[in-house]
């Protein structure tokens, strides 16, 4: 039987929901699997009364997830809004898995997208066979979602172009979908919402209407605050991509992983962690999500083409990969780091000849 290479987050922590199913005993809004307060403790860990731990979907303020939540609860939808990399997917995902049990209701928002996709389409072979028809209606994972009760994810809701976007304001203010051409409608039971999530970093991004700004409460996802807790994202997130790819490495130092996230958080603010150095940053977010790529792609390297162990040189290459976007601007940038800052640092010495190398 063939191997999955991403389940879906209520297959991969199917064991965790349940476990809060059995243990949780608040009042649950209609169509919603687990209460409020189960659906926060699955996403921020916690420990239940028979003793099973839940591990920790989002590290960080308990306060927004708990804003999040309760958004979804009332007749607003919820917009996760924040820099590139700051869990905003993986958050929508966790949401509906723990809400709706099922995360797979879900469009991802391109320069592309059409209201089709979001509204519904037509089987056009049966269109101009039959006639207009809900036979030949060709359903949207926000029409099924309506339908079921459910969470409909969007993503990237801002690359989306304007008057698409503008095709949820009805159905967020009226909670129906109207179909003209069958002189109907589809009207949104309970339960149902939506979970959006959008960034104003990237390239292409459209501004969302006032109209749509108010069907929306929006969470601003922030990036990490400390270096210990990007430090615990990055490891617990590495272990869990080790773990599926079952790659012939050992597991990565902590002192690894601190290198890599202090690489990123010094050129992401402009200053060395001490204070004392201002540096220039590159032009690329450096979130949290590209730490955990270098680390996953120097494993990769480390299990196939070393000797199983990570190393700087295993590393060198993502990292000049996440850093240097402006094949010209960037590269400036990082060789000025690489020789003012990792240079002078002893215990990194292993690092600076790798990146310096791979420059050459």
């Amino acid at each position: 039987m063939a191997t999955i290479l991403r389940q879906h987050a209520e297959q991969l922590f199917a064991q965790e929901l349940e476990e809060l199913t059995k243990s949780d005993s608040e009042k649950r809004p209609a169509n919603w699997k687990l209460s409020p307060q189960a659906v926060v403790t699955y996403l921020v860990g916690g420990t239940l009364k028979n003793g099973f731990e839940v591990s920790p979907k989002y590290i960080g303020s308990r306060r927004l997830m708990e804003i999040a939540v309760a958004t979804l609860t009332t007749d607003r939808g919820l917009l996760l809004y924040g820099l590139p990399g700051t869990a905003k997917s993986w958050v929508s995902e966790h949401l509906a898995a723990a809400i709706s049990g099922d995360s797979t209701l879900v469009i991802q928002g391109t320069a592309g997208t059409s209201e089709e996709s979001i509204r519904y389409g037509w089987n056009y072979a049966r269109l101009i066979a039959e006639g207009p028809s809900s036979k030949a209606l060709v359903e949207t994972p926000v029409m099924r979602a309506m339908q079921d009760g459910k969470i409909a994810r969007i993503e990237e809701l801002t690359r989306i172009g304007a008057d698409v976007q503008d095709t949820l304001i009805t159905i967020l203010s009226e909670k129906s979908l109207p179909i003209p051409e069958l002189n109907t409608e589809v009207q949104a039971i309970k339960g149902f919402n939506i979970i959006a999530t959008a960034n104003n970093r990237d390239k292409g991004v459209n501004e969302l209407s006032s109209a749509l700004k108010r069907r929306f409460n929006t969470v601003i996802l922030p990036v990490p605050d400390t270096i210990e807790e990007e430090i615990d994202i990055v490891r617990r997130r590495v272990a869990s991509f080790e773990k599926i790819m079952e790659l012939p490495a050992e597991a990565p130092a902590l002192h690894e992983i601190r290198r890599i996230v202090t690489i990123f958080r010094e050129l992401r603010s402009g200053a060395t962690a001490d204070g004392k150095t201002k540096i220039k940053s590159p032009s690329g977010s450096l979130s949290t999500a590209e730490a955990i790529s270098v680390m996953n792609n120097g494993l990769a390297m480390a299990a196939y083409f070393g000797n199983g162990q990570l190393t700087a040189a295993d590393l060198s290459a993502g990292i000049l990969g996440a850093i240097v976007k402006d094949p010209v601007q960037d590269k400036l940038v990082w060789q000025e780091y690489l020789e003012t800052v990792i240079k002078t640092r002893d215990d990194w010495k292993d690092i600076y000849r790798a990146c310096r190398d791979l420059n050459a």
